[in-house]
């Protein structure tokens, strides 16, 4: 072979094997940590970290929690002792988790909220935030119940899982803009976890308590209202202006009937593609915004009927 040749058959290996080494190039481990996956919205979303991941370059892993927040925390340390790159998480508890988010940091690793973010004391242990923002979901929920009830009404109010950020701030939210208005929550109770049998219980207790004084409800999510219009049914309630938040598929179909008044809704696709995006710039060494915030819609049945809003995938 002459030295031209050679040299050409040198250069043709070296570019083969630099094409397959950029193919073969190792992928981040990244990890989507479920608060728990028997809630809708967390098995829905974990499946959209593991569809699009590997878009964005990561390996990506998922691991359930199961609504207990000391396995949650013991997943976040061995995440850690794994050696994962990034995690994203959405805490069953946002102050519980500290502890293990600052040995996550301290370990060099990346930690995304997503849905929910850490109270902002805490927010320090953490790269960035994506998600819907709360406090508006509660704001524009009583802005339903204002526009319904003009003269005043009568309410009661269901919250989500105690202690999550987002049962959190719908609260206060909701609560902060009903001030000045003549709407009167004559009850409130959150639940133990984002469960439509318990907002179902709750319903039915300040049914016994208040009966058909009871002109609306404000649930924090929209497969408790399910909960809450099977207790109204049962007690042959009718009437009810429901107003719920997510936009997911329950949601959809109960707006729809008529059943449920106004669902605020959120869409988990577009926070978990994200949170994704912000967790590649950051190891891109990029400097990201800390909080990100995905729109919401308020859906209520003109804009179903209008096709402003198209039947949830979960």
């Amino acid at each position: 072979m002459s030295g031209k040749k050679k040299a050409l058959a040198i250069a043709l290996v070296l570019l083969v094997a630099a094409a397959i080494g950029v193919g073969a190039q190792a992928k981040v481990k990244a990890a989507f940590i479920i608060s728990n996956m028997a809630n809708e919205s967390q098995a829905f979303s974990s499946k959209q970290f593991l569809k699009y991941g590997a878009e964005y370059g990561f390996d990506m892993y998922t691991f359930d929690a199961k609504g207990d927040t000391q396995a949650e925390s013991q997943i976040v340390t061995n995440c850690i002792a794994q050696k994962f790159k990034v995690i994203f998480l959405n805490p069953n508890d946002i102050n519980a988790i500290v502890p293990s988010l600052m040995k996550a940091k301290q370990a060099g690793i990346i930690v995304g909220m997503f849905s929910s973010d850490l109270a902002p004391a805490n927010q320090k242990f953490r790269d960035f935030y994506a998600g819907v923002n709360d406090t508006m979901a509660g704001q524009q929920a009583a802005a339903a119940f204002i526009k319904k009830f003009p003269n005043g009404a009568k309410i009661v109010e269901i919250g989500g899982q105690a202690g999550h950020d987002a049962q959190i701030k719908r609260h206060d939210g909701f609560n902060a803009a009903i001030k000045g208005s003549k709407i009167q929550v004559i009850d409130y109770k959150a639940c133990t976890q984002w469960s439509t049998s318990e907002a179902l219980t709750i319903m039915e207790n300040m049914i016994v308590k208040y009966g058909k004084e009871i002109q609306g409800v404000f649930c924090h999510w929209d497969n408790g209202a399910t909960g809450v219009l099977q207790a109204a049914k049962a007690a042959g309630i009718t009437n009810l202006f429901i107003v719920g938040v997510d936009g997911n598929r329950a949601g959809y179909v109960q707006v729809q009937s008529g059943e449920q008044s106004v669902s605020i809704a959120q869409d988990f696709t577009v926070m978990a593609k994200k949170d994704l995006e912000l967790a590649k710039a950051v190891l891109a060494g990029k400097k990201v915004e800390p909080v990100n915030f995905v729109p919401l819609t308020v859906v209520d049945k003109a804009l179903i009927e209008s096709g402003g809003f198209d039947m949830p995938e979960w």
